[in-house]
């Protein structure tokens, strides 16, 4: 069974001070893009991407975002509310994702570049400041600036770790009807003490990435090996 997310309080909103990051740039365009999934072990990594006309958005826009912030400092019914006013405002969206088997292949760092970039060109006008949370993108042709911390930072990117998450978590969700023994439902492929226990019960599904360095598939080799000399010995 699901557990509830805690309860996150802010003392006011923040979405006023991330616009105003975003407008000291002195562009009409700013698009951010930022990823969710990096850290987890199971299910795909997914990247969005939003271009806000800061020009176009007016008061009723400006006050539906005032608690915009990086998603992790959300509850899950605040990233749900959020949603849809993000898709409301934005002048364009995007999302990619990197399957966990282009993961495995790939690399997680190769994939996350891969589909931040993605998000980059789908969203990016010639006029537009481009932003990217964390680090820049070396095999994107489009001039950017990477911003440290910046889904707390930069309203656009803020709004794409939003539209990032919940889309990942939603898809964890319907994986979990799936593949229901991990309780992808609660954990949404992230390494709780729940999600490692079942590992250990039940081994790995599909949606798990094998190329981890994981305790939780070290322990499961460990199980794994000692049933194996067991049977052996029999």
């Amino acid at each position: 069974m699901a557990k509830p997310e805690p309860k996150r309080q802010q003392k006011r909103p923040t979405g006023a001070r991330l616009f105003r990051f975003d407008r000291s740039f002195g562009a009409r365009y700013v698009a951010g893009v930022d990823e969710a999934g990096r850290g987890s072990l199971a299910g795909p990594l997914v990247a969005a991407g939003v271009l806000l006309d800061l020009e176009r958005m007016g008061r009723a826009e400006r006050r539906a975002l005032a608690w915009l912030n990086d998603s992790k400092q959300k509850s899950r019914e605040e990233r749900e509310e959020l949603f849809p006013r993000v898709l409301r405002a934005a002048a364009c969206t995007s999302v990619a994702v990197r399957s966990v088997h282009a993961i495995d292949g790939n690399g997680l760092h190769v994939s996350n570049l891969g589909a931040l970039a993605d998000c980059l060109r789908a969203i990016s006008r010639e006029d537009a400041v481009l932003l990217v949370d964390g680090f820049p993108l070396p095999q994107c042709e489009l001039d950017h600036t990477p911003v440290v911390e910046g889904d707390a930072r930069s309203a656009a990117i803020a709004a794409a770790s939003v539209i990032a998450k919940v889309t990942r978590d939603r898809y964890m969700r319907r994986a979990d009807e799936i593949y229901p023994g991990w309780d992808f439902a609660g954990n949404v492929g992230y390494s709780t003490p729940e999600h490692r226990e079942a590992i250990l019960a039940n081994g790995i599904s599909p949606l798990h990435r094998r190329s981890f360095a994981s305790v939780a598939y070290s322990q499961l080799e460990l199980a794994e090996g000692a049933y194996s000399e067991q049977q052996a010995a029999a």
